[in-house]
């Protein structure tokens, strides 16, 4: 069975009182309609159509690029919008309607809404949850079988009708024939002048057709995105999941409140999360590792057992039983390799670090091949541009660069090469060899002495 998703994303969202469609603002780190995407494929979905208007090239440029596409210029109704999408809609399909802007609703949550819509042999079932007060909500109306007999806005609600508590969520499932019959029946004969997805429920039964409503949802999980104050709410709901998720499957998070953490990350067992930590991207970190306090990592791999203390690391990879920081700086690009010591205030960009060499403190290391033991003194700097253009170094197994060196690339420093403290490496140095490029140190007795005679004259 082939299950296509069409997501509702059109809209301009005034109350977000912003520049930018409202489906892109991120919760977590990952805009809404991509958080609708992403769970509706985990729950099965196998193709997606994604109905877009205000701002529409805005919000494809960050779609997923294997993305349908249908347009709805003029807002007119969720009835309209699928209508746009009416081409994609075969008549084997199995169809969800999605909203862009609900990004807390769950995998789970849709699976069973597929699985009850499939076993009963619905033409159309509506997600429903169950509130205390449903007041401006749409109430769901059951036949003598509890299946849906028709939903009910709150202005047209009769008195019994706005006692009932079960509300439509605005996510349901199609038969793919029926939609596309029932589309070409729905009008926009209504005070508001448009075309309602509803209305496709009332033409099923009056076919005959069996539609269902499927109480399997809570009220957090439909709460739709219109405001910043709703953006902050659900982004304090999908970030309380997120940490709770990885306790349960074994990471040790010190203070949730203070932690956050993406949706994309993945953290092994044993690991334990200090207070302030901040964890973006595709970032996925090992297990038995130490997050040390106020520790930024994004779109990065940190090994096993490897300890991060109050470091900021992006687009890079760092490997197992190594230490960074504190205050440590991992720049895109950086390969750190396993027994690696980066210490305080070292920055590390473009390079290459091999296994169980340090750099201690206080060193820029740029656009740089490091191989294995070696040892990268205080102060060292490798010093990568002209002015124009940018130049690699590389240093070879086991070397030794003195405290306080730089290393002028392009230079290549051959195995076991040692550089002289304080020293300007602008040549090759060869296996083995020490190179010393510094003034000989010159002392000059009694000078202070006849300085001070001369000023004081």
């Amino acid at each position: 069975m082939n299950f296509k998703a069409i997501i509702l994303a059109a809209g301009k969202g005034t109350r977000m009182k912003s520049k930018y469609p409202k489906v892109i603002h991120k919760v977590c780190g990952k805009e809404m309609v991509n958080h609708i995407i992403d769970v509706s494929k985990k729950s099965g979905v196998n193709d997606t159509v994604v109905i877009l208007g205000h701002e529409s090239d805005v919000v494809k440029e960050r779609l997923p690029k294997n993305s349908m596409i249908a347009m709805q210029t003029e807002q007119l109704g969720t009835g309209h919008a699928v209508m746009m999408a009416k081409e994609y809609i075969k008549d084997e399909d199995t169809i969800v309607v999605l909203c862009g802007d609900t990004p807390l609703i769950k995998e789970e949550t849709l699976k069973k809404l597929f699985n009850y819509h499939i076993e009963n042999n619905y033409h159309a079932t509506v997600l429903t949850t169950k509130v205390e007060n449903p007041t401006g909500y749409g109430r769901i109306i059951r036949d003598e079988n509890q299946d849906l007999l028709k939903i009910v806005e709150q202005k047209d609600a009769k008195e019994d009708e706005k006692l009932v508590n079960e509300i439509n969520s605005g996510i349901y499932c199609f038969n793919g024939k029926s939609l596309r019959e029932s589309l070409d029946l729905i009008d926009n004969n209504n005070a508001q002048g448009e075309y309602y997805l509803t209305d496709t429920i009332k033409i099923m039964r009056e076919k005959g057709h069996k539609v269902g409503a499927y109480a399997g949802s809570t009220i957090e999980e439909l709460m739709g995105v219109n405001s910043r104050v709703e953006l902050s709410r659900a982004e304090d709901i999908m970030r309380r999941r997120i940490n709770e998720s990885h306790m349960v499957n074994g990471v040790t998070i010190i203070d949730t409140n203070s932690t956050y953490i993406e949706s994309d990350v993945k953290i092994g067992n044993d690991t334990i999360i200090y207070p302030g930590v901040m964890l973006s991207g595709n970032t996925k970190i090992g297990s038995g590792c130490i997050i040390g306090m106020n520790s930024s990592i994004t779109n990065s791999e940190i090994g096993n057992d490897t300890e991060v203390k109050n470091s900021t690391i992006i687009d890079s990879v760092v490997g197992d039983n190594t230490t960074v920081g504190p205050y440590a700086y991992l720049r895109p690009k950086s390969n750190i390799g396993n027994n690696v010591k980066i210490g305080d205030f070292v920055e590390v960009k473009n390079a290459i670090i091999g296994d169980n060499s340090k750099a201690s403190h206080l060193s820029y290391i740029g656009d740089a091949s490091v191989g294995k033991n070696v040892n990268i003194g205080c102060g060292v700097v490798f010093v990568n541009y002209d002015g124009k253009k940018k130049f690699r170094s590389e240093v070879k197994d086991g070397a030794f660069i003195g405290s306080n060196s730089n290393l002028v690339a392009p230079v290549t420093i051959e195995e076991k090469g040692y550089i002289a403290t304080g020293s300007t490496i602008t040549n090759d140095v060869p296996e083995g060899a020490l190179a010393i490029a510094r003034q000989r140190q010159v002392v000059k007795e009694g000078w202070v002495e006849k300085k001070n005679n001369k000023d004081n004259k």
